[in-house]
């Protein structure tokens, strides 16, 4: 599943925009957020054994790579704040899937609607 997303991320940064009609958001830095999220994600899934730097740098490079290949397009655009919204993505679903592994549960995961003032009251408190 991995690269299936890799593959059809690569396809879609790469091509003419008005190709193919696509859902995105309005807000091309989410589109970006997104997509790294779930590659981070689907690989540390998929590659249990390869180390977190690893996974962090191989993903990197394919965000600089798909920012290279789009400034030598016309219909493309390179983008520094592309990058940044990819990497947080990545910073992101690491902290997601350390939660997962971890089962662990943030404190307000635990709260039922009605006792969200309580713990509104709790964070006042400190």
């Amino acid at each position: 599943m991995f690269f299936i997303c890799l593959v059809a991320i690569e396809y879609l940064a790469t091509k003419a925009p008005s190709s193919i009609e696509i859902p995105t958001f309005s807000w091309d830095k989410l589109n970006h957020f997104i997509a790294f999220f779930v590659l981070y994600v689907l690989l540390s899934w998929g590659y249990k054994n390869l180390s977190t730097k690893r996974k962090f740098l191989l993903l990197l490079i394919f965000a600089i790579q798909i920012e290279f290949v789009q400034y030598f397009l016309t219909s493309r655009e390179a983008s520094f704040l592309d990058l940044i919204a990819d990497f947080i993505g990545i910073v992101v679903a690491y902290y997601y899937v350390y939660l997962k592994k971890n089962n662990i549960q943030l404190e307000f995961m635990n709260y039922k609607k009605e006792n969200y003032g309580k713990f509104f009251e709790k964070i006042k408190r400190g």
